[in-house]
């Protein structure tokens, strides 16, 4: 969904470069909650699967950490022949394939054939999992017994991979194509120009021809009616923009707003306008920021050559991302068909259209005194008034979730992948392009599981709907199992990075949680760049494109100050599915993808012109950039999955902390508004400290676990052991089950005695002060540091949320204010400060976040 440059006073600066990692350890598995019967199943799986491996003497974390060369490789080798059977699965045959099947025909939200890609993903799921098709289509209304057992089953009674459909209702609208208007008034308020509201539709791109008419340009949620007001050039339409119009002495009110994309969400250009007085807003794509690739270069429009289209007309959404993403009727709670609905606070209350550039030239030309002259953002106003109408449909719509679970050994630990489908025309790149790697990873994934392999932990996948209306899909099923999301899942693994895709421009970009940075790089340092076989898709933080040539002065300036100060991996604001996820959740969440730079091919943005033929001819040739996002997102999943120790970074993550005070610091423009941090920084020491002890805590316990399991393996035949094996043997029937090429032996019976009901109060009772006892021991250690690594980030959750917008719930990051898909760090103490200008407000956030701080801080001590 997000493709716009952001705002550079995006309230986040970056530290210099990453962390070494911190020293890795072994995780037991956790334990199933319940009666005192099953309180200590893992600890007994714990003694049996490490028995079993104790030739081995060691089970080291996956292969990108430095392992220890006194132990064997065994579970590295295992999970070295994983990986590696993976990563030979994605190919460019079968992603561009997908990509021919997905990505020509619309599917808007809602709409017949979204309702039809939902049922082909669910068939994919079945396909590459091995999952029987029932008689009756698992789909399932949100909030019936079946939805809620499918997803709640998951972390608990699932035994094979499944598959279902999840219906959620929001409310949303559509486009009435006769009934939109824009028109110049002349004398009498008689139009004199009509603006025709129209992509071309040429034919030498075929499916963008057949479709042209398909979906009307229009904005999804925004309010229907009439506006008719003077013209006015608002830039942007930012905040500041906005400010610098009203400072300069413009009324705003009663005029229509004209604003070109970029910068801000366009929700925010509509919110800004109506804040003000506006009646209308009409917004456009301005060539100026396709860098160096114009017509003006010399370079030929699409589909002729590289440049853009100027009917091309970009759709999306105008919700008010900031305050809250999701339907908009049920804030905080999922929208089942008989759900009790509110008022909406999120969507605008005035009308506004998306124009092309071809239309938005006219306007300038005729109004605003010509393109360079109308184009400064000097208050001018327009001698003509401008006539629009914006005529939307606007109801309760089905939408479709489509999900897929693989359980795990360990299965409330629950690693969550996700892409949004639906998409505003076509969507090549915007969704299909994300669809297309995550179709290839699913075909890795089932590759895997077919010839026997099974995940340490559980993994959901989901193709979410209804993204591009305001991340409707994602955030429903968020709300919908909020308490299971909190208790279960590790980490949300996303792909659509900055420009909500996987491909559509030659820089791969990546954001996320602080604690992932680490692996995210060396996973992607474990994938080679797809066009250069000397470099690594790591170094494709660095591409550009093809084409060359003069840029717009203010456009390079924004693209400079972006970049130069732009972490290779930033934290996360808004924009995609993992909203919900980090910033209401706080679960770790990660997003990537490849973007546009100034030397590449323009992207068509909810165009007819983001097409199969765009995607092949100028985005990805080859289909390349495709196949190295699946890899990496595969690998990510794999090591989040499979990897004994959760990787993640908490000390990383306390020492970014420091940035986010340097940065509010450097963002205050008024020093009177800052409130004493020196307790806030004490806490983040703290906090940084309490951090260092876990790092060493996880050394030391991996020390005593080692020696523990050392003293296990010494035991011939252990008398407990037997009795978990024979208990396995007589009631799963398992020991006669033949070990597959990818199955680990050690893990089937962790599995199987995971579901049985051996307690710890057993063995201790037997064995309290021997080998065994010392083990369980030194196992309940370490699981005790891995579920500090899962909650660290919920540490950052707080119940009242962020001021005017308490949807958001995370106080170390949320999606700007007036920005929208862009981070602000410290959102509720640097929002107090920039834009409230109350002191007394600050220094109760700043009040609220130290507490906050401190509180984790504790949680974190060993």
């Amino acid at each position: 969904m997000n493709t716009e440059k952001s705002e550079n006073e995006g309230f986040y600066q970056p530290s210099k470069e990453l962390l070494p990692h911190p020293p890795g350890l072994v995780q037991v598995q956790r334990h199933s909650r319940g009666t005192v019967y099953r309180k200590f199943l893992v600890i007994g799986s714990s003694i049996l699967i490490f028995f079993l491996l104790s030739k081995a003497h060691h089970i080291s974390c996956f292969v990108a950490f430095k392992k220890d060369e006194k132990y064997s490789e065994s579970y590295d080798s295992y999970i070295k022949r994983i990986e590696e059977g993976y990563l030979a699965v994605p190919s460019t045959e079968s992603a561009l394939a997908a990509s021919r099947n997905y990505a020509t025909h619309p599917h808007l939200a809602g709409a017949v054939e979204d309702f039809q890609d939902a049922k082909d993903i669910l068939a994919l799921f079945q396909s590459e999992f091995g999952i029987p098709t029932p008689s009756t289509e698992p789909i399932y209304p949100a909030g019936s017994s079946e939805s809620r057992e499918a997803t709640l089953s998951a972390s608990s009674k699932l035994t094979k991979p499944a598959a279902w459909v999840d219906i959620y209702y929001p409310v949303m609208n559509t486009g009435n194509a006769d009934g939109m208007v824009v028109e110049l008034l002349g004398e009498s308020d008689q139009p004199i120009w009509k603006a025709d509201l129209l992509e071309d539709g040429d034919p030498r791109d075929e499916t963008a021809a057949k479709y042209k008419d398909s979906i009307p340009p229009f904005h999804g949620l925004s309010a229907a009616g009439e506006a008719i007001g003077n013209l006015v050039y608002a830039n942007y339409g930012t905040h500041d923009d906005y400010d610098k119009l009203v400072g300069a002495g413009v009324n705003l009110t009663g005029k229509v707003i004209l604003a070109r994309y970029g910068a801000n969400f366009r929700g925010l250009k509509v919110q800004g306008a109506a804040e003000r007085g506006a009646v209308g807003v009409l917004i456009y794509s301005d060539p100026q920021d396709d860098g160096s690739v114009t017509v003006d270069n010399g370079y030929e429009p699409y589909p002729a050559g590289p440049a853009r289209n100027p009917t091309s007309i970009q759709r999306g959404s105008v919700m008010y991302l900031s305050i809250y993403p999701g339907d908009p009727t049920t804030s905080g709670y999922p929208a089942y068909e008989n759900a009790t609905r509110t008022e909406a606070t999120n969507v605008p209350n005035i009308p506004s259209l998306p124009l092309s550039w071809a239309n938005a030239k006219l306007l300038f030309e005729e109004e605003l005194g010509g393109v360079p002259e109308g184009t400064k953002l000097n208050g001018r106003v327009g001698s003509r008034k401008v006539r629009m109408v914006n005529d939307v449909d606007t109801k309760v719509t089905p939408i479709w979730n489509t999900m897929a679970a693989i359980p795990g050994h360990i299965k409330d630990e629950v690693v969550v992948l996700g892409c949004h489908r639906d998409a505003w025309v076509m969507g090549a790149a915007d969704p299909t392009s994300g669809t297309v790697s995550l179709h290839e990873v699913v075909r890795g994934l089932g590759a895997l599981y077919k010839r026997g392999w099974k995940p340490l932990r559980t993994i959901v996948i989901a193709s979410w709907d209804a993204e591009e209306y305001g991340l409707i899909g994602s955030t429903e099923w968020g709300e919908d199992f909020a308490d299971w999301i909190q208790k279960h899942v590790v980490s949300y693994v996303n792909v659509e990075s900055v420009t909500d895709v996987s491909v559509s421009g030659s820089r791969w970009h990546t954001s996320a949680s602080p604690s992932l940075v680490h692996l995210i790089q060396r996973s992607a340092q474990d994938v080679p760049h797809p066009t250069d076989s000397k470099k690594t898709l790591w170094d494709a933080h660095f591409d550009f494109g093809p084409y060359e040539g003069p840029m717009d002065a203010e456009f390079a300036r924004m693209w400079d100050e972006k970049t130069s100060n732009e972490p290779r991996i930033g934290p996360l604001g808004s924009g995609s599915d993992y909203t919900v996820f980090l910033q209401r959740l706080g679960v770790a969440s990660s997003d990537q993808g490849f973007g546009n730079t100034p030397t590449d091919a323009p992207y068509h943005y909810h165009s007819i012109y983001d097409s199969q033929m765009w995607q092949e001819v100028y985005a990805d040739p080859g289909f390349h950039k495709h196949v190295a996002v699946a890899q990496n997102l595969g690998l990510m999943t794999l090591r989040l999955t499979d990897s004994i120790i959760l990787p993640l970074n908490t000390t990383q993550y306390a020492l970014e902390l420091d940035s986010y005070v340097d940065t509010l610091i450097q963002s205050t423009y008024r020093e009177e508004y800052l409130p004493d941090l020196f307790p806030l920084r004490t806490a983040i020491a703290n906090l940084q400290n309490a951090s260092f002890k876990l790092d060493e805590e996880k050394v030391a316990a991996e020390k005593a676990f080692h020696e523990a399991l050392k003293e296990v393996s010494r035991i011939r035949k252990p008398r407990i052991v037997r009795r978990i094996i024979r208990w396995i043997k007589e009631h799963l029937g398992i020991g006669t089950q033949e070990v597959q090429d990818l199955k680990f032996d050690a893990l089937k019976w962790m599995s199987s005695v995971t579901e049985s009901g051996f307690s710890e109060t057993d063995i201790c009772k037997s064995h309290g002060k021997g080998p065994l006892g010392d083990f369980i021991r030194a196992a309940k250690r370490v699981r005790a540091v891995n579920q500090k690594l899962m909650a660290f980030e919920r540490g950052f959750l707080s119940e009242d949320g962020i001021k005017d917008r308490e949807w958001y719930r995370h106080l170390g990051v949320a999606p700007g204010k007036h920005l929208g898909y862009a981070p602000t760090t410290l959102p509720g103490l640097t929002e107090a400060i920039v834009y409230d200008e109350d002191w007394e407000l600050a220094v109760y956030e700043a009040d609220r976040l130290t507490a906050l701080i401190e509180e984790l801080g504790y949680f974190l001590e060993p």
